[in-house]
């Protein structure tokens, strides 16, 4: 089955072509960072309109880059939520238009789900997974653990009380002086320092047992400690940053590998715009390997958001032979569903 996937959900504008069976054909996306940089983030109105010119040339080139026709598609799935509401729009009103004008059928996919589909994307350097495992997804929106135990079966263990971890690292490059977007400016100035390390940051929700996550504090501290400090050289801002993404990135191991003592289970998929963070990638890895739990990390291209992602999570619903033609509707805080059909 060829499945057309289109993901609107936040800045992105992505198009993929991908079979049932997760091979990639072509996966095309368009990034609006330099347009909402001036700004210091995302801003809805702008990044809507933005996603009305684009959507049909970016899936224009993902059909031309996978060398099919659009009457060659099975199926289309679209992210309908959660995500900012115009965003998300754009997309589902284009895939349902082209569903009606092909004939075919179209669902709706959750953003979360797509992301923990992501490591079962082939395009060449993909590693081999199988369910059950526990899913970390980290982005700018959103930071969940969840226990996959197969395509339709889904459960949260826990989730951000307050802010995302993508969040909070672009609020703290925006503190530092750093610009947009604040995770690979933190993790970049943070790489480059070498010397003796800072005051550490607070980390929330400490408790052993704990698997919620919370971040609104670490930023709190972040502000005191720049306004204690005031005009910052370039080695004690590298110092903070270190001491900041540490922080973060501590958070998100200890309470992965919590998950997985919890729930018994020795694989770890961490996926979201965050896992592109190479300090993570290797923190995770490097601790999860005295615990015997294998870790899984998709290539960069697929942490971010992407449609190849959301095709291939639309997969089990279309096979079904489900379609939400006229019914779908984009819902911006969409929760996550515990059985996928």
């Amino acid at each position: 089955m060829l499945i057309l996937g289109i993901e609107t959900s936040c800045d992105e504008t992505a198009a993929a072509l991908v079979h049932d069976d997760g091979r990639v054909l072509c996966s095309v996306v368009s990034s609006q960072v330099d347009l909402h940089r001036p700004m210091g983030g995302v801003v809805p109105e702008i990044a809507s309109r933005e996603h009305l010119r684009l959507i049909l040339p970016v899936i224009r080139e993902a059909l031309s880059g996978a060398s099919v026709k659009l009457g060659d598609v099975d199926g289309i799935a679209v992210t309908r939520g959660p995500g900012l509401v115009g965003a998300l729009l754009v997309g589902v009103q284009t895939a349902k238009s082209l569903a009606w004008a092909l004939g075919r059928p179209v669902v709706g996919v959750h953003h979360l789900v797509g992301h923990m589909n992501a490591p079962f994307l082939i395009d060449g350097d993909a590693e081999p997974i199988s369910h059950p495992f526990v899913a970390l997804v980290a982005s700018g929106g959103h930071t969940s653990l969840f226990e996959v135990a197969s395509r339709d079966s889904i459960r949260t263990l826990g989730r951000t009380r307050d802010d995302a971890a993508g969040e909070a690292l672009d609020k703290g490059a925006k503190l530092l002086g750093l610009g947009y977007p604040g995770g690979p400016a933190i993790e970049r100035v943070a790489s480059s320092y070498d010397g003796p390390p800072a005051e550490p940051f607070p980390r929330g929700l400490r408790a052993k047992r704990e698997l919620d996550f919370s971040f609104s504090g670490l930023k709190t501290a972040l502000a005191d400690r720049v306004r204690r400090e005031g005009d910052l050289d370039d080695a004690s801002r590298a110092a903070i940053c270190r001491a900041y993404e540490e922080a973060i990135v501590d958070s998100l191991v200890t309470k992965s590998l919590e998950a997985c003592r919890v729930t018994g289970l020795t694989r770890l998929v961490v996926s979201g715009g965050v896992a592109a963070n190479a300090r993570l990638r290797s923190e995770m890895i490097r601790r999860a390997s005295g615990r015997g739990i294998d870790v899984h990390v998709p290539p960069a291209r697929y942490c971010t958001d992407n449609a190849a992602m959301i095709a291939l999570a639309g997969a089990p619903a279309l096979e079904s032979g489900r379609s939400e033609a006229f019914d779908l509707a984009a819902a911006p805080y969409l929760p996550v569903p515990e059985q996928i059909s």
